[in-house]
């Protein structure tokens, strides 16, 4: 099983991030590429669902807050897109298997390849290691930073989309089956910017609201010279406290920058908040992360 260090725990505890290479192997890394290669190849999504993803304020509620398709993914796979790539009528102007954004966000839960990743013996040692008692999976997402047009991320906590109380109960698990570089598009992190608390949240307007959700508080501007690059190799993991600031940058590389990733609450003596974008469902109620 992996597991922590001391001194990587008390790293990861002062950053709010820490890089662990070599947590994949590299038939691993191949098995979940093979896999969405599959689903992106089966992939049929109608016109009036096809969601531009963007991190945005204003683009994120007009592309994914009001619509359903977005709102109720929580508990299915679908598919998101970038920017750019459809015209009035809702058809691709570049192939859709270039066009393709990020696919969520139950992945973790529908998919027998990313299951097992998710829940494997020592991805389940590593949490343990971080102190969880009964960490539950949230949500999961496939990445895929396209060559040249996979669109950057801006800074922000994902405590700000998926909150709890108390606060430090959520913890991202990202993992790199591509290098991940300086050119096309690693993460960014402020160091020890997950102490200060949320600076705004995404939530979710009463049923029935155009548009779905809407924000609160607003997200601060940041000194680009406080963010550090994390470029790592195929197979890294990173782990990425709730409230730590981060982003990544537009792909302007010839090679694309794929990765999987998920999110756990630990459950014990935590209320996932209500007003929260993504809520568990009866289909599917947050699965435990220990087998």
């Amino acid at each position: 099983m992996a597991c922590l260090s001391p001194p990587q725990l008390q790293k990861f505890q002062e950053d709010g991030f820490l890089v662990l290479e070599g947590f994949l192997s590299a038939d691993e890394c191949a098995a979940m590429r093979q896999r969405i290669g599959e689903i992106v190849a089966e992939m049929n999504v109608p016109a009036h669902c096809r969601t531009e993803f963007s991190t945005q304020e204003e683009e994120q509620i007009r592309a994914q807050g009001s619509t359903d398709y977005f709102l109720s993914s929580g508990d299915k796979i679908r598919f998101f897109f970038e920017k750019g790539v459809f015209d009035q009528k809702g058809n691709f102007l570049v192939s859709p298997e270039k066009s393709i954004n990020k696919i969520g966000h139950a992945l973790h839960a529908h998919d027998p390849v990313f299951k097992c990743i998710t829940h494997s013996p020592k991805m389940q040692g590593l949490v343990r290691s971080l102190g969880f008692q009964i960490p539950v999976v949230v949500q999961s997402m496939y990445i895929f930073k396209q060559p040249h047009f996979g669109g950057e991320v801006s800074p922000h906590q994902d405590a700000s989309f998926l909150y709890t109380e108390p606060l430090g109960r959520l913890l991202g698990v990202w993992l790199a089956l591509e290098d991940a570089t300086n050119q096309n598009g690693c993460l960014w992190f402020i160091p020890g910017s997950h102490t200060g608390g949320v600076s705004r949240r995404m939530v979710r307007n009463p049923a029935g609201s155009v548009p779905g959700t809407s924000f609160l508080g607003s997200e601060p501007i940041r000194d680009n010279s406080l963010f550090v690059p994390a470029p790592v190799p195929r197979g890294s993991l990173v782990l990425i406290h709730g409230e730590v600031v981060h982003k990544s940058e537009q792909n302007l590389s010839d090679h694309s920058r794929q990765a999987y990733t998920f999110h756990i609450m630990e459950a014990a003596g935590t209320t996932w908040s209500p007003d929260n974008w993504l809520q568990p469902t009866a289909e599917l109620p947050f699965p435990p992360l220990y087998t």
